[in-house]
């Protein structure tokens, strides 16, 4: 199969799961300039729902848009991304303090994700996912933390890619699709196509992803260099 047909079934793969849950995508603009990390929320329930990215900074956080809403879990509100050097990290939750760490205290995205494991909300055990974009090499780490089927362990499942096509990402999600209990994504990352434009990439995947249940999207782009632009789209409003 070409890489095109591919870059289209992939597409219609994401388009058609109603409940993809959370999900990351890392890659290369078309013209092979610049790099993008791609991460998106959803919502099915009222407080899942009730959630916007805020730029702060060369981070972005999540947060509550009801002022009467108080509530203070791990599992809703975190900075999605940040950066330390030339590594750049995107994850669905806490997580990305913790690598944040482990880099600053030379040690690996590995080693950080070793120590964690799926978040504790039975019944769905939601994986967390994370990616790691080392820009110095070039090269992008992926990972998941999911409960085992059988019994209440973690299984971690660590990807490297050394080398990114121009036009593409790798994308993880955390659901394979909307059911009680939700179902964790299943098989390796799957390849999707990255444009050259912030724009380009907030507007396909902002009109990809499910209108009901898509609550917020980012899109960072990351340049050799080391500079950083971001874009947001949220559904609703921010309080």
């Amino acid at each position: 199969m070409s890489l095109k047909l591919l870059l289209e079934e992939n597409t219609q793969r994401l388009s058609s799961n109603r409940y993809p849950g959370r999900g990351i995508i890392v890659g290369l603009s078309e013209d092979g300039d610049r790099f993008f990390q791609i991460y998106w929320i959803m919502g099915r329930s009222a407080s899942s729902r009730s959630r916007a990215f805020e730029r702060e900074g060369d981070f972005v956080r999540v947060k509550s848009i009801d002022k009467a809403d108080i509530a203070n879990s791990s599992l809703l509100f975190y900075y999605p991304v940040k950066h330390f050097k030339n590594f750049h990290i995107v994850t669905n939750g806490t997580h990305t303090d913790r690598i944040e760490c482990y880099l600053k205290e030379g040690k690996n995205f590995f080693d950080a994700l070793l120590d964690d494991t799926y978040e504790p909300d039975p019944p769905h055990y939601t994986p967390r996912i994370a990616g790691l974009l080392d820009i110095e090499n070039a090269s992008v780490n992926l990972a998941i933390l999911k409960k085992d089927s059988f019994s209440d362990g973690c299984i971690r499942i660590l990807y490297n890619y050394s080398k990114v096509i121009n036009g593409s990402g790798y994308c993880i999600h955390t659901y394979d699709g909307d059911a009680n209990p939700l179902p964790s994504f299943s098989g390796d990352p799957y390849i999707l196509p990255i444009m050259n434009t912030i724009e380009d990439n907030l507007s396909f995947y902002w009109n990809l992803l499910d209108n009901e249940n898509k609550v917020s999207l980012l899109v960072k782009e990351i340049f050799p260099d080391g500079e950083i632009n971001i874009g947001i789209i949220n559904k609703y409003n921010v309080a």
